[in-house]
């Protein structure tokens, strides 16, 4: 099998510790935006948002071979782009709360769908780089 492949136990203080550098990163580049380039003004949020999906997914199954997390990760960020062609007065006022806006988003873009390809596939790249213990199989 290989790397990528190959189930994985997770580091579960190590994948917080990225999963909170991510979230202050996007966050970040929210609150900074102005001082910051555009592309990364731009995009930057997006990438870290589908990146915070990759890791905490790969906290939740912390077995599941790097292609599964990156699946379900993939899977999760177009469900809930699409789901923001959906607005009903419930749903809104749930996006006009903090985290609600930073987890549901407002406003269906395109352009979105490759930011979280970009996270995803950075998360990846962030897990095959990572030290891991054996893998499930003992190799």
């Amino acid at each position: 099998m290989t790397a990528v492949n190959r189930r994985r136990n997770r580091n579960h203080v190590q994948w917080l510790g990225l999963i909170a550098l991510t979230v202050a990163l996007g966050l970040g580049s929210r609150r900074f935006g102005p001082y910051l380039p555009s592309v990364v003004a731009d995009y930057a949020g997006d990438i870290l948002w589908a990146l915070a999906a990759f890791l905490g997914i790969g906290l939740i199954l912390p077995r599941a071979s790097t292609w599964k997390v990156a699946f379900l990760a993939m899977a999760f960020s177009v469900m809930i782009e699409v789901g923001q062609l959906y607005h009903a007065p419930w749903i809104d006022s749930i996006r006009r709360t903090t985290l609600g806006g930073l987890i549901l988003g407002f406003y269906f873009v395109w352009s979105d769908l490759a930011c979280y390809a970009a996270g995803v596939g950075l998360g990846i790249g962030i897990e095959r780089a990572a030290p891991h213990g054996r893998s499930a199989k003992g190799t």
